[in-house]
């Protein structure tokens, strides 16, 4: 199932792989080109999707949370610069074993959107630990959104190894802003979401669903549960 689903999203990382090959002799734009392919790697591409899916939702509900927003691609930023801190400090020999590390984060997303998705479809509740949709617990959902986004970047395959340990931190070891790189390479992976809440921004659809009725924003809510579930599903089947 991962062979299939990486050659598909081969053919969308294709042509920003090129470009990142072409721009190495600039090390920032190659940094968000090396992200941006990333992006569309099938162990980030489960993060994209339930992000979008998750704040997409909710924007749409109840308006955009640029607060959360943030939040979820510094969570992004720190885990990625805390490992190439980690690999610089360490070695090499810390870098070969750290797949074994990565492997039980990475089965762990696929159970994780399962929970998440019946949550929001409201077959349970989990107030006390997701509180990801409660802007009155501004504070929480701001570190929910970070240890979200800090989580999701934790679930690499061999795609986002290449990419991340064996493409950019070598360039980021010997450029004068080498040390920003991995930061850069964050809002990369980061971009299709982002893109999304842009859009919902500048086309104003910000609480659309709750403007236009109570019920049409429950259906909204259940229907990207059920999409969370689906997707989680296909994670599991993927990468177990």
């Amino acid at each position: 199932m991962f062979e299939t689903i990486d050659s598909l999203s081969q053919i969308i990382r294709e042509p920003f792989m090129n470009a990142a090959r072409q721009t190495e002799s600039i090390p920032l734009l190659f940094a968000f080109l090396l992200g941006i392919v990333g992006a569309l790697a099938p162990c980030q591409l489960s993060g994209n999707v339930s992000a979008i899916t998750l704040y997409g939702t909710n924007s749409l509900r109840k308006g955009i949370s640029w607060s959360e927003t943030i939040f979820y691609v510094l969570g992004k930023i720190t885990a990625f610069s805390g490992l190439g801190l980690i690999v610089v400090l360490l070695g090499q020999e810390f870098q070969r074993q750290l797949p074994i590390f990565f492997e039980p984060f990475r089965m762990l997303l696929g159970p994780l959107l399962i929970v998440i998705g019946l949550y929001m479809m409201g077959v349970f509740t989990l107030r006390f630990l997701i509180p990801l949709w409660k802007h009155k617990q501004k504070k929480r959902g701001k570190w929910g959104a970070f240890l979200l986004g800090f989580s999701f970047s934790l679930g690499f395959c061999p795609t986002m190894f290449l990419l991340f340990f064996v493409l950019l931190l070598p360039v980021a070891v010997t450029s004068s802003s080498g040390a920003a790189l991995p930061a850069v390479f964050a809002v990369g992976t980061s971009l299709p979401f982002l893109l999304v809440i842009f859009v919902i921004w500048y086309l104003e659809l910000g609480g659309q669903a709750v403007k236009t009725g109570r019920k049409i924003g429950g259906v909204v809510q259940k229907g990207a549960g059920v999409l969370m579930v689906l997707w989680g599903i296909l994670d599991v089947l993927t990468f177990w």
